[in-house]
């Protein structure tokens, strides 16, 4: 089948037109079909009219600046031209868009109507061979966005088996994938499904649906995929730990969802999120889930100096079976909270921050002859909160063993509390997300964000970096 489509654009003085024909060659006698679009015969005028008055505007100013003696190069177009030459023009394109996309929406048509009795192998109203691979099956309208606009009610034929929509569609998508990141870089921003056609209104001309948006989105999976099975290279210096709880649904409806979290200091000083997985609590299995992953993906621990955990049982009891040698650090900030209930209200000000004095040592045994001073103080007031403490003190130390510049970035977990804080930002228009996968999306958005804005700032010089042999403990 061989589609032609010749125009023909003809200007006389009594029947000026413009007529576009469609011809198509079938086995079958010839059809031609006949546009012939009047309307768009005076905007073809107002252009040639405006570029007369502005051959009419360039030789007078011409001829009157040659007589008083200047040369032509000197015109001022700024004033005499380029404004009044764009208002024509936008005038121009913004009558005459909607007569191109009437054109456009009935060449696509066309085209797609073609495309099916290709695969049909019969052409329409016609009698069907005996054995044919496909069907005819209706049609079905949908709105596309083109370069000059959005089509409105496309007329999309189907079949039975084959899909025939992209196949003829995607050239006509130019613009299509700008929009579809905008959109996709909008919900991973924070706003909301039902809330991202109303932001892009004023742009695009027209809303998007809630139900679109979540589509889009599913063009993530990929990316997601390969997030979670990449290769790791062994140069982290610093490991952390920790798990935030989101809401989610099953078949039993509401429930919670826990994401654990691994997040690493690089040896060259940058800092990154390594991986993340969904379970349904913070359990030796869950955790051993992560933790194994990393390992088998190439993690293996030579270069790893210290993990810094929340102190989690089940957390504690995955490392021991994966990374059984390397030291471990309690987060201060989750002890001092586990202090703060062991406390009466009264005491609780003064004990704690005198508490806080034990980390901001120097060195170990500084921070050791500090504890047994809180200790003899509080230990009558507050007997449960010293045994606390003391009961993991070996543990809350080990960052001094690290190089100082690096204390206060590996003593605590805070640097994946702050991005929990931002996931909880971004998930809090979400009441609930329907299934995992959708967790999933959100996070490796959110996770990606954060690491390429990461590679331009560094925690620390790659030369201040502690060297690699003898890390391990022993």
């Amino acid at each position: 089948m061989k589609a032609i489509a010749e125009s023909r654009l003809n200007f006389g003085r009594k029947t000026p037109f413009l007529s576009i024909r469609l011809i198509q060659y079938h086995a079958a006698p010839l059809k031609v079909k006949t546009i012939q679009p009047r309307v768009m015969y005076p905007r073809l005028c107002k252009l040639c009219f405006a570029l007369q008055s502005t051959r009419r505007i360039l030789s007078s100013s011409s001829a009157k600046n040659q007589k008083e003696g200047y040369a032509l190069r000197q015109l001022n177009f700024n004033q005499h031209l380029i404004g009044w030459w764009s208002e024509v023009k936008e005038d121009f394109w913004s009558d005459i868009k909607p007569e191109l996309l009437k054109l456009v929406k009935i060449l696509m048509e066309q085209t797609m109507l073609w495309k099916r009795e290709d695969l049909v192998e019969v052409a329409w109203n016609r009698k069907a061979p005996e054995e044919r691979t496909d069907s005819c099956n209706g049609f079905y309208s949908r709105s596309w966005d083109t370069n000059l606009g959005v089509i409105e009610d496309l007329r999309v034929p189907r079949t039975r088996q084959i899909s025939i929509t992209q196949q003829v569609l995607e050239p006509f998508a130019a613009n299509q994938s700008a929009i579809h990141e905008a959109l996709k870089g909008l919900f991973l921003a924070g706003v909301s499904t039902r809330r991202v056609g109303e932001v892009v209104k004023p742009f695009l001309g027209h809303t998007v649906s809630a139900s679109f948006v979540s589509e889009l989105t599913k063009t993530l999976d990929p990316h997601v995929r390969a997030f979670h099975q990449r290769p790791l290279e062994d140069r982290y210096l610093y490991l952390f730990f920790d798990g935030i709880v989101l809401k989610g649904t099953d078949a039993l409806g509401a429930t919670k969802r826990v994401i654990l979290v691994a997040y690493g200091i690089r040896s060259d000083g940058h800092k990154e999120l390594i991986d993340f997985v969904t379970d349904r609590s913070e359990s030796q299995a869950a955790w051993e889930k992560l933790v194994q992953d990393l390992y088998r993906r190439g993690l293996l621990g030579h270069a790893t100096q210290l993990i810094i955990t929340d102190g989690g049982a089940g957390l504690h009891a995955a490392l021991d079976i994966v990374y059984p040698r390397i030291k471990r650090q309690r987060c201060w900030a989750h002890k001092l909270r586990n202090l703060a209930n062991k406390l009466r209200r009264n005491i609780q000000a003064a004990c704690l921050a005198e508490a806080k004095g034990i980390y901001h040592a120097t060195t170990k045994r500084q921070a050791v002859k500090r504890f047994h001073r809180w200790a003899a103080r509080w230990r009558r007031k507050a007997p449960k909160a010293v045994a606390c403490l003391e009961a993991d003190l070996e543990q809350l130390l080990n960052f001094l063993d690290c190089p100082r510049e690096h204390h206060s970035k590996i003593r605590t977990t805070n640097a994946i509390e702050r991005i929990f804080r931002e996931v909880r930002r971004r998930t809090r228009p979400m009441s609930c997300f329907t299934n995992d996968a959708s967790i999933d999306r959100i996070l490796y958005g959110l996770f990606s964000y954060f690491n390429a804005r990461w590679q331009r700032k560094k925690l620390f010089a790659p030369a201040q970096a502690p060297k690699h042999e003898g890390l391990l403990a022993a």
